[in-house]
């Protein structure tokens, strides 16, 4: 019963919106007109001004058609990641691709736009449900900040869905927690060709310390990177400082800890290692280290409400999903934190985070298919 061509017209339109992090507002928008046409009650929360941005959440309600089933909520994010500012789609027979320039921004308004649908089909088939909750969240990219400023008191949903991956054969329930690490090294400035020995090169410290960890992928569960440098100046001066960021991921929560660490280590034992005396004064490099749980790990079982509605939907379409766990994070880490049951489906965007992406229109329906078949199973379970 998808509307395939309406839930097309309505990814390309939001797709074809600026809405890179903490710059959602006319995405945000335009899916509070979509959705309020539908009969939606609308509210955009505060977390943009928590965050520094310039719109909230769109939380969207739909109250119950059968008053003995839960309420449900289906939750997307409505940001993309750099470079999202002039995205025009292609559309190419099934395919809808970026033009090579941007990002095309199925992550994530493939999940926005397929929430609408199903809300709509929901409503103009007048189909018995449970009080339905669509949750667009604003800055997803960049922490999952949104998800973590949202006031789930504002929601009686104890369960739902987030649509924020790409293949539609796999529900994932499991995913990692992760670090953020930032390290300053100071070294010590001096003329790099007249006295090069009176210097402590901060780069030459930040390098040794790369040089040795463990980055990549550690092990099966867990991963590292080190995602910027930042420092230095002229050629003829000794750098006296540099910046590092990194993050590190795992499953594990000890793992997490253990790579954390590692890394942190590498960075002391290779500043502990120099040291100048100018004038029978000691002179030594030193590392500053900022270090904080970007967010948590995710962790759903398989007996959970969520996992069962899915699998079973899935079977009743004849479509095969399968549980699996993945190394990225997104809003169901932190809804699941805050004790929202949630997991994450596919919605068929594929080269995320490129000027490559592309989706195929063939998984959307799908994926909006087995979304309908689970909102309409939830509203037959009775409680």
């Amino acid at each position: 019963m998808i509307n395939e061509t309406r839930l097309r017209d309505l990814l390309l339109a939001l797709c074809s919106i600026d809405s890179e992090s903490r710059e959602e507002r006319e995405v945000a928008q335009h899916l509070k007109r979509v959705m309020e046409a539908m009969g939606a009650q609308v509210e955009i929360d505060g977390a943009g001004e928590a965050v520094g941005g310039n719109t909230g959440n769109v939380i969207c309600r739909f109250p119950a058609t059968s008053p003995d089933a839960p309420p449900i909520f289906l939750a997307a994010h409505m940001d993309t990641v750099v470079p999202g500012k002039g995205v025009s789609p292609i559309l190419d027979g099934n395919i809808i691709r970026s033009n090579g320039k941007t990002v095309l921004g199925g992550d994530d308004k493939s999940g926005c736009a397929i929430i609408a649908e199903v809300c709509q089909v929901m409503t103009e088939q007048n189909l018995p449900h449970g009080g339905i909750e669509a949750v667009f969240t604003i800055c997803e990219e960049v922490g999952l900040l949104g998800a973590k400023y949202l006031d789930i008191t504002k929601l009686k949903s104890k369960y739902g869905l987030v649509l924020d991956s790409d293949d539609i054969g796999f529900l994932f329930t499991q995913a990692p927690a992760s670090d953020k690490m930032k390290w300053t090294v100071y070294g010590l400035e001096a003329h790099a060709a007249m006295a090069p020995e009176q210097g402590i090169s901060a780069i030459k410290i930040a390098g040794e310390a790369i040089a040795k960890m463990t980055l990549g992928r550690v092990d099966g569960e867990t991963v590292a990177n080190i995602g910027s440098i930042h420092g230095g100046g002229p050629d003829n001066v000794v750098p006296n400082r540099v910046t590092i960021t990194a993050e590190a991921r795992s499953l594990k929560l000890d793992k997490l800890d253990a790579q954390t660490r590692h890394m942190d280590e590498c960075f002391r034992e290779a500043a502990a290692k120099y040291e100048v005396s100018i004038d029978g004064v000691k002179k030594t490099a030193r590392v500053e280290t900022e270090i904080h749980r970007e967010y948590d790990q995710m962790n759903v079982s398989a007996d959970s409400t969520i996992v069962k509605l899915v699998l079973e939907a899935a079977r009743n379409l004849h479509h095969k999903v399968e549980t699996l766990s993945m190394m990225g994070g997104c809003d169901a880490n932190a809804l699941n934190k805050k004790g929202l049951e949630c997991a994450n489906l596919g919605t068929g965007m594929r080269a995320i985070h490129t000027v490559n992406e592309w989706l195929d229109l063939r998984d959307l329906n799908k994926s909006a298919s087995i979304v309908l078949e689970i909102v309409r199973l939830n509203g037959l379970v009775k409680v």
